[in-house]
């Protein structure tokens, strides 16, 4: 165990921190440019056949830039993609971004750590860093942005240099050690732990954005919203959000294993897909997609009496059809990836016939981030966390979730030693309650369990 490591495991101070000197590899994620290409032709692209972990160097810190010491972090389907070079090979965004020069060459090498989220004690900072010091608890937003290109200042997902941490660049989460900028940064809820804080921020804000905020559906109280994969990392985020604004949310699960987790979450209205005849083996032609949503709609208007005002859809060509078809006249369909496939296909007569609308949806700014993370100090959003993993265990956990085989978000440890760490308000945890903390993990902590705040509380 190097100096660094084993000062913030035994609750260094500040100055501690400072001192202590950067160790010259750490153990990470990551995957390597020689295997672009080991599944083509093949029908099953296991990722743990491509994720790797193991030491890789410690790059040197832009003046921007804070190194973060990584308790946690977590499985993102954007690490699937990664892990299974499609659509495209990420090593192609780093190639892409390196040639802006200066420190974005460095993000050009043989390998990448990937993870797009991360919870942790920040060891170093930049030159330039004004906010953020030795010590501080973070999480980290899985969006970098070029803060001197004039659309940032409108909206950073506008920014033609917006890039996804760990995904279009290197030195991502999944790691002891992480690369982040400054302005990557907010603080961690302190009630959290290491594992649930990590688990967060980058779906719940994407959530967020889709539904609350101003680029989004704007849901509002009565809305009927439909989620899709209400059991997944965006999905249960989203019920939360849809019932915190006093709407209505309609989860749609493929199992009742599924169903059963999301009436722990608090879901009212559950449709197991299966029960009604939308098993995910359909041939998709455009009869079948009016007919699924024909029989969709029917069973929604049965449980609520009323088409839904806003479809929540991330799954993409398998559902992106019957959301169109399904949602009310006037309605929206806020989407903001296609884990099934990018190539959708629609009826575009119920769309412009009946005045609804598509709006897409990417990640989320800084300040839709930074309200979302206030929802979570607030104990008004729960994590969703289900399972956790050891780092030399993540590519089981990126195939739990690349099979779908898992429910809400999948953590991963990096340096702490164990769960139950990291929590420096255990008041409002103990207020909160864990159990209200983990509704969709198996075996959760009762509340009033005793909590582990020691160690790495600086």
């Amino acid at each position: 165990m190097d100096a660094m490591t084993e000062a913030l495991l035994g609750g260094a101070s500040r100055d501690e921190i400072e001192r202590q000197p950067l160790p010259s590899h750490y153990e990470a994620a990551h995957l390597l440019a020689r295997d672009v290409g080991m599944f083509d032709g093949v029908a099953d692209k296991d990722v743990r056949k491509s994720l790797h972990v193991g030491p890789v160097p410690m790059p040197e810190i832009a003046p921007d830039e804070v190194v973060v010491a990584v308790m946690a972090s977590s499985i993102n389907y954007n690490t699937v993609w990664s892990a299974t070079f499609e659509p495209v090979p990420t090593f192609a965004f780093l190639k892409r971004y390196a040639r802006e020069g200066a420190h974005a060459a460095r993000h050009d090498l043989p390998y990448q750590v990937v993870g797009s989220d991360a919870a942790g004690v920040v060891v170093r900072v930049g030159a330039g860093v004004r906010h953020w010091k030795a010590g501080d608890h973070v999480v980290a937003s899985c969006v970098q942005v070029d803060e001197q290109e004039p659309a940032t200042h409108a909206d950073a997902m506008l920014g033609a240099g917006q890039r996804i941490w760990g995904y279009e660049t290197n030195f991502g989460g999944l790691a002891h050690y992480s690369v982040v900028r400054a302005s990557q940064l907010l603080p961690k809820p302190p009630h959290l732990t290491w594992e649930e804080a990590a688990g967060v921020l980058l779906t719940a804000a994407t959530s967020y954005r889709m539904l609350v905020g101003d680029n989004g559906a704007r849901i509002k109280q009565g809305d009927i919203v439909l989620v899709w994969g209400a059991t997944g990392g965006l999905g249960a985020f989203a019920v939360q959000m849809v019932k915190n604004a006093g709407g209505i949310p309609v989860g749609v699960v493929s199992s009742a294993r599924k169903a059963e987790a999301l009436h722990r979450l608090g879901c009212d209205v559950v449709i197991d897909r299966n029960e009604i005849g939308m098993g995910g083996d359909d041939a998709l032609t455009p009869e079948r997609t009016i007919e699924l949503g024909k029989r969709l709609g029917r069973e929604i208007r049965r449980l609520v009496g009323e088409d839904p005002h806003v479809v929540f859809d991330y799954v993409g060509r398998a559902t992106f059809g019957i959301s169109v078809f399904v949602v009310r006249k006037g309605g929206v369909v806020v989407t903001c990836g296609s884990s099934t496939g990018y190539d959708h296909h629609f009826d575009n007569r119920y769309l412009w016939m009946n005045l609804k609308r598509v709006i897409g949806s990417h990640a989320a700014n800084l300040q839709e981030q930074a309200e979302c993370n206030r929802l979570f100090r607030l104990g008004q959003l729960s994590p969703i966390l289900s399972e956790v993993f050891p780092l030399k265990e993540v590519g089981e956990a990126a195939r739990l979730v690349q099979r779908n085989r898992h429910t809400g978000k999948v953590g991963v440890l990096c340096l702490a030693p164990g769960e139950g760490l990291g929590v420096t308000d255990p008041a409002l945890r103990e207020k909160i309650g864990a159990a209200r903390l983990n509704p969709l993990r198996a075996g959760a902590a009762p509340a009033g369990a005793p909590l582990a705040t020691g160690g790495v509380h600086a």
